[in-house]
Formats: structure tokens, C-alpha cells, sequence
């Protein structure tokens, strides 16, 4: 054994009575805890209404879990249909025993966050922005779950952080008992790194319009378009990933995608810094005029909003930006926004809050004054009997 290397973990499932816990499922749940938690909180800090992110959630991880699974399966066909296939063509169904490709969950979870936004009136684009990085961090938890199932590794390596892993597991090379690349070690660390680089450039860039969540699909081809050189997919040790002039099919699909997220970041170069992160057009709470919280409700994202609209809401330390409010929450939680007005015909916020505290004494004013009149108007009616009397 060597000095120093990863040991292999002693079991990746455990039982709660009759009912498995397993690992990969487990760092699975977790990254999208994270992902989520991360998400509410910088669509919040954006203006956004509370639980926005959690119902868009739901149907973005069903659809996700579904497109990474058949994006693992079409990839890797010869795991379950090929002549030496070690798994049975109906274990492709078993997605606790591991294979999920991020392109595919990545690709079909947006479609469950696109029919999310249309059905509320969101921005797609201020939605991707927010939860770009909190996808980073969800992979590199859900990488942990490989580690447990003991797959996914690199080559032969003679490093010092090298992979222990158990003999005849798929993907080991026959009569080899040393030492392989941690590659989801690499991946992990590598996401960990990104999501802080994309809070920092959000914050740093007031990244708008799609332009943050194109900056993650760049970082994060990079680098799997190297650790994925790194691999040695099953069976027997030998690389039977499908290959296209010299590279894996993975490899192709990060070039395309780099590509890609370059094009989209210089063609929406010039965009305004501002969003509309609901179009004015959407749909108020019953009972609520657009733009305008219902009576009793809060504006989302402890934010205050005046009698114009404008919103102003405090910094959110965990999102790591500081950004201006785009839209106000009405009572159903659709949220509606409008864009601000120039600074040079804004009224100063004082001289707003001293025109309402005006508006307000003079409603008070008048309020007095007609209680005061409706009670001489009482009086000359009471009066008026006595005088037939006598």
C-alpha cells in the first residue's frame, strides 16, 4: 500500500431497516440543497419574491435527472447493449448505481426551469444568471458520490493524492493494484473554484442577460475538456468511450459548448447593465394593482418599495453581489418590474420620503377638518327640534 494515496471508501449504501441510503443519491440530494439555498438567496437580494427558486426547482431536477440519465446511456451504450456489456440493458433504468451526464441534465433541466419562468412571467435569463453558481457547487458534491461508487476514475498514476481502488471494479486494469487520477477529486475542486469565481464576477461585472450562466458553461468546459482526457472508462480497464478523430465524445461536446458561451458573451457585450426580471405585462395578484404589494404582504426580498415603484433592497452577504431591485412581489408571489427612471429626473429619495410625510399631514388636516365640520352639522340638527318646541 502506498505511503500516501485516497483510500477507497468501505461502502457506498447503507440501511435504514429495509430501506437503502445510498451515497451517490445522498451527494445527489445535498448539491441541490446547496444549489437551491444559494439560489433563493441571490434571487432575493435581486428583488425577487421568497420560494421562487424552490418551486422552480422541482420540475428543473425531475427533468434533469431524466436528461443526464439518457444523456449517460446514449454515450455509454456499450455499458448496457454492447456484446462484453457488464450491465444488463434494463439496469440503464438504475440511476442509483450511478451514470448522470451533466450535459444532459444541464440541457433538459432548463427545459424544466424555462416552462417555470413562462408559467410565472420570469426572465430565463435572470434566472440562469442567478443559479449559475450554485450549479458549480451542486456538481461538486454530487462528484462525491463517484468516489462512493468507486467509478469514473482516471488512469494509472503514481502521484501522491492517487485513487485507491478495489480490484475488479469495472474500469481497473487486470493485475494492476496501483494507484489511479482522483478525477472527481479534480472535477470537484475545480466547480468549488468556479461557483466563488462567479459570485465574485457577478458582483464585479454586473454580469445581466445570461452573461453569468454563459460564464459557467466556458469555466466549466475547461476544465472538464482536461480531466476528461484524464479517464479510463470501462470494461476491463480499456477506454471504450466513443472517440471522434482522436478525442471522446465528452471532449467534443465541451468544444462546442466553450464555443458556444463565447459567441453568447460577445454578441450580448453591449446589453444594459439594467433587466427586467418580470415583464411589466405580467399577470398582478388578484386584488393588487401590478407593481404593488397586496395589502398586509411584504415586498420580496425585504425590500421597501415606494409609491413610484422603485425598489431598494439591503446586500445579501451570501450572494456575494450587490444589485439593484428589478421587480415588486405582489401577494401570489408574481413578481412584476419596471425599469428605474434616469438619475437626472429622479426625484432624491429624502425629498420623496419628505413629499409623502407632507401628503400625509395634509391628508390628516383635512381628515380633522371634516370631522369637525360633520360635528357642527350634528349639532345644528339637534338644535333645530328645540327651537319648534318653543
Amino acid at each position: 500500500m502506498p505511503l500516501a494515496s485516497i483510500p477507497s471508501p468501505s461502502q457506498g449504501v447503507w440501511y435504514l431497516g429495509p430501506i437503502p441510503l445510498r451515497a451517490y443519491a445522498l451527494c445527489i440530494v445535498l448539491g441541490v440543497i446547496v444549489a437551491v439555498w444559494l439560489s433563493e438567496r441571490r434571487w432575493r437580494a435581486r428583488g425577487g419574491a421568497p420560494g421562487t427558486m424552490v418551486d422552480i426547482a422541482v420540475p428543473a431536477v425531475i427533468f434533469g435527472l431524466i436528461g443526464g440519465r439518457l444523456y449517460h446511456v446514449i454515450t455509454d451504450w456499450q455499458l448496457y447493449f454492447g456484446p462484453d456489456a457488464p450491465n444488463k440493458p434494463y439496469e440503464a433504468l438504475f440511476i442509483w448505481n450511478g451514470g448522470l451526464g451533466i450535459w444532459g441534465a444541464v440541457a433538459l433541466g432548463g427545459v424544466g426551469v424555462w416552462l417555470s419562468c413562462r408559467k410565472r412571467g420570469l426572465s430565463l435569463s435572470a434566472v440562469a444568471d442567478t443559479v449559475a453558481p450554485g450549479i458549480a457547487f451542486a456538481q461538486a458534491i454530487g462528484r462525491w458520490g463517484n468516489y462512493f461508487n468507486q467509478e469514473l476514475f482516471g488512469g494509472p498514476t503514481t502521484l501522491p493524492w492517487g485513487l485507491e481502488i478495489e480490484p475488479g471494479r469495472a474500469g481497473t486494469i487486470e493485475g494492476y493494484t496501483g494507484l489511479y487520477h482522483p478525477t472527481f477529486l479534480y472535477e470537484s475542486l475545480w466547480n468549488v473554484a468556479l461557483g466563488f469565481a462567479l459570485i465574485w464576477a457577478g458582483r464585479r461585472f454586473t454580469l445581466r442577460h445570461g452573461r453569468l450562466f454563459a460564464l459557467y458553461v466556458a469555466g466549466y468546459t475547461v476544465g472538464r475538456f482536461w480531466i476528461e482526457g484524464l479517464r479510463v472508462d470501462p470494461v476491463g480497464g480499456v477506454d471504450h468511450a466513443v472517440h471522434f478523430l482522436g478525442l471522446r465524445i465528452n471532449q467534443w461536446t465541451a468544444i462546442v459548448l466553450f464555443v458556444g458561451a463565447l459567441v453568447y458573451l460577445w454578441v450580448t457585450r453591449n446589453k444594459d447593465a439594467e433587466e427586467i426580471v418580470v415583464p411589466p405585462s405580467a399577470e398582478p395578484a388578484s386584488g393588487s394593482p401590478s407593481g404593488t404589494p397586496a395589502d398586509g404582504d411584504e415586498p420580496a426580498g425585504d425590500a421597501r418599495t415606494s409609491d413610484d415603484g422603485a425598489r431598494s433592497s439591503d446586500d445579501d452577504p451570501a450572494s456575494g453581489e450587490t444589485e439593484p431591485a428589478d421587480g415588486v412581489a405582489s401577494s401570489d408571489g408574481v413578481e412584476s418590474a419596471e425599469r428605474a427612471e434616469s438619475s437626472d429626473t429622479a426625484e432624491p429619495p429624502a425629498a420623496v420620503d419628505a413629499a409623502h410625510r407632507a401628503e400625509s399631514a395634509d391628508d390628516a388636516e383635512a381628515a380633522d377638518g371634516a370631522e369637525a365640520s360633520d360635528g357642527a352639522e350634528d349639532e345644528r340638527a339637534r338644535a333645530v327640534p328645540e327651537e319648534k318646541k318653543s
